[in-house]
């Protein structure tokens, strides 16, 4: 009986199929959707190039640290050991500006002491070439010296963005007349006329005295006159540099009315303003009301 031969087996070739490199990338097996391969060189471009700037932000951070570190440093410096303390021989004052912006006043330093301002301190400088450069000072004594820094109010907490503030007048802050602070004329600080020390002028340390011009005498109280009542009143006061008095206070009072009559009698009086410099000042002064029977 023949034996059935079988079909030879077909020797399968040893070679692997070779498949090309990133398939994906090249569009192989999405079908009908291929990818773009400029998508991928864009992105790749994106990485590469943000890499760079990450090293180069880096090493410009390292090589400019000094720079860094002393700018910050006359951020935050405090002026409070440069304030003068309040004595009867020494100018109080203080003064305020701004240039109506809308952001508070930044933080820093206010610019050097000198007995007259030509121009008032801006952070932000509106004219960069004036026609007459000269720099930026603060009214009061010169032997007073401010931290280098930045420009600004030193009692802001304000640390940016650089502001000349809300105020007026020129200069820096919430105040106005040309100076720094939240106060009123050019020196520094929530007072008033010029210097540093957050308060009024007082008599001496080159500022004179206000004058009486006009002092009515007070009257009598009903009550004090029957009981042939007499002493002084004394008051604290604030003689504006328009010679008003204001903002007065009893200091030692006598009562039965006779307190009632000197705050309205004071309130009409007139004075020659005290002056510093030449110009008109507000001065804290105290003064005595007495009542008398003759």
């Amino acid at each position: 009986m023949p034996v059935a031969q079988q079909a030879p087996i077909p020797v399968q070739s040893p070679t692997v199929p070779q498949t090309s490199v990133m398939p994906t990338l090249l569009g192989e097996g999405y079908g009908v959707y291929r990818a773009r391969p400029a998508a991928f060189v864009i992105s790749y471009l994106v990485n590469v190039l943000v890499t760079v700037l990450l090293i180069w932000s880096g090493h410009w951070f390292v090589s400019h640290r000094q720079e860094i570190k002393q700018q910050v440093v006359g951020l935050v410096t405090d002026v409070s050991p440069y304030i003068l303390p309040v004595a009867k021989d020494q100018a109080g004052g203080g003064g305020g500006g701004g240039d109506r912006d809308k952001l508070q006043a930044s933080k820093g330093s206010p610019p050097k002491f000198a007995p007259e301002q030509f121009t008032p301190p801006a952070v932000v400088v509106r004219n960069e070439a004036p026609v007459l450069p000269m720099d930026p000072t603060v009214v009061g004594p010169p032997k007073i010296q401010f931290p280098v820094g930045p420009v600004g109010d030193p009692l802001s907490g304000v640390l940016g963005p650089p502001s000349n503030g809300p105020g007026f007048g020129g200069g820096i802050g919430s105040g106005s007349g040309g100076g720094v602070g939240s106060g009123h004329g050019p020196g520094v600080g929530p007072g008033q006329g010029g210097g540093i020390g957050g308060g009024l002028y007082r008599v001496g340390g080159g500022v004179s005295a206000p004058r009486t011009i006009y002092a009515p005498d007070p009257d009598y109280s009903e009550e004090a006159r029957k009981a042939k009542f007499q002493g002084t009143v004394v008051l604290w006061m604030i003689v504006a540099p328009d010679g008003r008095p204001r903002d007065i206070r009893i200091v030692r009072s006598l009562g039965m009315g006779l307190d009632e009559k000197a705050l309205e009698t004071v309130r009409t009086w007139r004075f020659e303003p005290a002056r510093k410099d030449g110009q008109p000042v507000a001065v804290q002064i105290s003064v005595e009301v007495s009542f008398r029977l003759y």
